[in-house]
């Protein structure tokens, strides 16, 4: 058990590292950008990074909080009847997101006003895996934020809590290397005065990647970021759980931050559409499988067909042979079982070694049982076990048990072609063995190899 904790902690960790990794990259990749496109990729690599580093480390904590519990001793009055079943884990996928926008008649439909346009990404978690969607330009030209991800989380509990956040950033500004910071320094520079301007320039001068501070001084209490480009802000978010499940495209209400004062400001209606579905392993892999005999219903009590019974999903599928199964063989006799089955093991047969299970459904008002017989009473011991584990499931995850719900795994992503106008700085960056570096401001060489290798290492775990 010590050693799958250590296990645990030490793979735990080596996610914490990759992403400093990656986080440091992409600071440094943020400092190098001169073009609009490539600062705002790096910036969303960077939110991206930081987050899933916040979730690894609280996932870390509470793996160290529990070890210290279970250590704990208990008292004899601690005790008591305490279930240690634990549900199935299950896939759950988010899929279609749609978040409608509303914007005002004069520059929607007469296009006037200035067109503000702003990049926006969605950030998924649920439990220590999070996922990002691709980056979207909106305008007023656009009704909709359309994400055509479709985003699976693989090891998910009946009660997961995925949350989305929608990020967004105001596209407009000029994003040339450590611009911004020195822009707003002079701002307002000239609005504090002439001692107070210079103590605020000389405060927003940081190092790739350092905080904001005044010479080692307290730190400059300021809303700046710590990297000279673009900064992502929470526009939006929403949790969604297992209530939220229905095997269709629903809306549901979104949380706003910010206000119309906000450079990255958009109008929400304040909803979001998606199609949620979820998988539970009860509902996709064989729970448990063997040889039975079935007495078959009103025929003679003294005639049994052996079978080799596989539970799974909503019923109990019984094959002439084991070989059947993965021929995908259509089973000789399939008896249903869901939340309204009746299961019971049987007094020991006297005419047979082992002992009974009877299994009653009711069709149209009509209770129909199926006697199964096992070799032993540890055979018994095993598929009731296996029986209760399944309606344990189907309780804790619900609806989500009724059907099997679809999900449309998404496609793998197909390289791009190597253009000057690719939207990642890595595909530009990877033929610097040419004279033009164009749009790059490198001035070492051993930074640009260090930057490309980083990168490479992102866009291949992604």
């Amino acid at each position: 058990m010590n050693n799958s904790r250590n296990l645990r902690d030490s793979d735990i960790q080596k996610k914490i590292d990759h992403e400093i990794r990656m986080r440091d990259g992409a600071c440094k990749l943020l400092a190098a950008c001169s073009q609009r496109d490539q600062a705002l990729e790096a910036a969303k690599s960077l939110q991206t990074c930081s987050t899933r580093i916040m979730a690894y480390m609280s996932e870390l904590q509470r793996m160290k909080e529990a070890q210290v519990m279970q250590n704990v001793p208990r008292r004899s009055s601690d005790a008591g009847p305490m279930d240690d079943r634990l549900p199935c884990k299950g896939k759950v996928a988010i899929s279609d997101l749609r978040i409608p926008l509303m914007w005002k008649d004069t520059e929607y439909f007469k296009n006037k006003g200035e067109l503000h346009r702003c990049a926006v990404f969605c950030l998924l978690q649920l439990g220590g895996e999070i996922f990002d969607t691709d980056m979207v330009i909106v305008d007023r030209t656009l009704t909709d934020i359309c994400f055509d991800n479709t985003i699976v989380f693989n090891e998910a509990s009946p009660g997961f809590e995925l949350r989305v956040e929608l990020y967004s950033c105001c596209s407009e500004d000029d994003y040339s290397a450590g611009s911004t910071p020195r822009k707003l320094a002079s701002k307002l520079s000239s609005s504090l005065g002439r001692s107070a301007g210079k103590k605020l320039r000389a405060a927003m001068e940081p190092g790739a990647c350092s905080p904001v501070s005044n010479g080692g001084a307290a730190p400059l209490l300021l809303p700046v970021p710590s990297v000279p480009g673009p900064k992502y802000h929470l526009l939006a978010h929403t949790t969604l759980s297992l209530s939220h499940v229905q095997d269709s495209f629903r809306t549901h209400d979104l949380t706003i931050s910010g206000n119309e004062e906000c450079s990255y400001w958009l109008p929400l209606y304040g909803s979001m559409c998606c199609r949620l579905a979820v998988q539970p392993r009860c509902m996709t892999q064989q729970m448990m499988g063997g040889w039975l005999k079935v007495k078959q219903c009103g025929g003679d009590p003294q005639t049994w067909t052996k079978v080799y019974a596989i539970l799974k999903a909503t019923s109990l599928f019984c094959y002439q042979r084991q070989e059947d199964v993965e021929a995908n063989v259509e089973p000789a006799l399939t008896i249903g079982i869901n939340k309204e089955t009746r299961i019971r093991a049987s007094e020991k047969d006297p005419l047979s070694k082992g002992q009974n299970i009877c299994i009653s459904n009711r069709y149209g008002g009509e209770e129909v049982t199926h006697t199964l017989n096992t070799e032993s009473r540890e055979d018994t011991h095993h598929w009731m076990e296996a029986f209760w584990q399944h309606f344990y499931d189907m309780s804790q995850w619900k609806q989500c048990c009724d059907d099997l719900m679809k999900i449309e795994l998404p496609s793998p992503r197909k390289p791009a072609p190597i253009t000057p106008k690719q939207g990642s700085l890595y595909h530009e960056m990877a033929p610097l063995s040419t004279p033009s570096c164009e749009g790059l401001l490198l001035q070492d060489n051993a930074v640009s190899a260090e930057i490309r290798a980083l990168l490479s290492s992102y866009y291949s775990d992604r």
